[in-house]
């Protein structure tokens, strides 16, 4: 051969391989971020002394590909408490979509002869948990407008839409009182725009003047719940301390202790018990507001199949309710949604049904349902067991459904102040250079802290990470080592 032609061929290969030793060079300086990040993680987790004991389930992902970047006892079952919710809302928008809706329906099995309604009035609920006392009042007020102002019959509530059980397997029974442990029911109503089902608000002020009685008050006001108040007024100089116990199996609610006069309200969320009674008592105050007189009683039942739809009430959508159920992580919504989830698909609106239909579409979007343990949809229960692997890659998978931007846009916005924007993180993430680059859902039940969702770095990358910390002795604590985690995935 020529040695011209030798050379040629040279410098032909020498361009070919250019090309090569250039695309090596990122995938270099990859692995040696990926190599300084695990020193990093790994020194952190070493040197804190508040994971003594505890165990730190760890798993970082890209964005856009998907490979595990970092992960310490990534594969390892643990508690996530309410990072549960991410796989509850991303089965719920599976399964019903982003524009499904709950529907309030008041019915008759009677005649309307003049303004008289001859037959039973039914408030029939499937499920939705956000009916204010504005939605009976509107109710009533149709029903008004259409003639009635009496009816000769009973006012009866149909919860049948779910079945009958209230609790998830493994609630407390110390947090059936409080509004994260309420009752679920098919038919029920909130207190406010926080949408908490099932509970009312109790408000206690301080009295005029110092040994008074406090005041205190029911939000939205009604006879099914009573105050036993016991708070009373003290000076300035002393520290406040209310505290409210509601009796089991009634609505007592008896309110103890001391508020300074001058200070500022006690404000707290308590569950009722039975909220289907609850919401027909409310419907029926807002029918005497009308002027409609009911001569029955109150009862629950099921509305007859031949009965007649007066007036509706339709709740917003499930892409809107995703806002208040991730960003306030409200554990009524993800059961709500677990049944209904079951109601749609099985034709049964119970925790059985609704979990296996779960597992089905966890299973469509990538996640092993042989690796978890799922006893409800909120994560309060110590059995649900999650790698964090698992809850990544999840992360990962749902980044390509048409919803996406629903579930990504309901992720509490670390240090956004608004509430419905920061949600749980809004008290997080404070730092200018962090603010606004964390959406993550934020979790916590005794000895347990989790924190998944993604984060923007300083490279300009999306990271996915979920991190699970169980066996605290404080789960207070695991907030500050999840915030110095996600600090260094932002610095990377």
């Amino acid at each position: 051969m020529k040695k011209k032609s030798i050379v040629l061929l040279l410098f032909i290969f020498i361009l070919a391989l250019v090309p090569t030793l250039q695309s090596q060079e990122p995938s270099v300086k990859a692995m040696e971020d990926q190599e300084a990040l695990r020193i990093k993680l790994n020194q952190l987790l070493k040197n804190e002394p508040d994971l003594n004991g505890a165990i730190a389930g760890i798993s970082i992902r890209s964005a856009s590909g998907g490979q595990i970047i970092y992960s310490h006892f990534g594969d390892v079952r643990l508690r996530p408490a309410s990072n549960m919710k991410l796989l509850t809302a991303a089965a719920a928008l599976s399964v019903l979509g982003e524009n499904h809706t709950f529907l309030t329906e008041v019915l008759t099995d009677g005649m309307k002869k003049k303004n008289t309604l001859k037959g039973n009035l039914y408030l029939k609920g499937m499920g939705d948990p956000t009916l204010l006392k504005k939605d009976f009042n509107m109710m009533a007020e149709n029903l008004k407008n259409s003639g009635v102002k009496k009816i000769n019959g009973d006012l009866v509530g149909d919860d049948y839409w779910y079945d009958n059980v209230r609790y998830s397997i493994d609630l407390p029974w110390s947090d059936e009182s409080t509004y994260y442990g309420a009752q679920v029911s098919a038919l029920t109503s909130s207190p406010n725009k926080d949408f908490d089902a099932g509970t009312v608000i109790i408000e206690v002020l301080p009295g005029k003047k110092i040994g008074d009685k406090a005041f205190a008050k029911i939000i939205p006001k009604s006879n099914y719940v009573k105050i036993v108040n016991k708070v009373r007024t003290v000076a300035p100089t002393e520290k406040k301390k209310v505290t409210f116990d509601r009796e089991h199996g009634k609505n007592i609610i008896t309110i103890n202790g001391i508020i300074p006069v001058k200070a500022k309200k006690s404000r707290e969320w308590i569950s009722v018990w039975d909220p289907t009674r609850y919401a027909v008592v409310l419907f029926k105050q807002s029918l005497a507001k009308q002027d409609i007189k009911i001569n029955g009683k109150i009862k629950i039942g099921v509305t007859p199949k031949n009965a007649q739809v007066l007036t509706s009430n339709k709740s917003m959508p499930l892409s809107a309710l995703l806002i208040p159920f991730m960003k306030l992580s409200n554990n009524g919504h993800a059961e709500i949604l677990i049944k209904e989830i079951g109601k749609v698909s099985k034709g049964m609106g119970s925790w059985e049904k609704g979990l296996s239909v779960l597992k089905t579409e966890l299973t469509k979007l990538g996640v092993n349902p042989k690796t978890i343990v799922i006893r409800d949809g909120s994560g309060i229960s110590h059995v649900d067991l999650i790698p964090p692997n698992q809850i990544s890659y999840l992360l990962y998978s749902i980044q390509k459904e048409k919803w996406f931007p629903f579930y990504l846009n309901s992720l509490p916005v670390g240090g956004k102040n608004e509430k419905m924007l920061g949600g749980s993180l809004r008290n997080r993430f404070k730092n200018s250079t962090v603010v606004g680059r964390v959406q993550a859902k934020t979790g916590t039940i005794s000895t347990v802290s989790s924190l998944s969702g993604y984060v923007k770095t300083n490279s300009g990358q999306t990271l996915i990470f979920s991190i699970l910390l169980n066996n605290l002795l404080d789960e207070s604590k695991g907030k500050k080592i999840e915030d110095k985690i996600v600090g260094i995935l932002v610095n990377q």
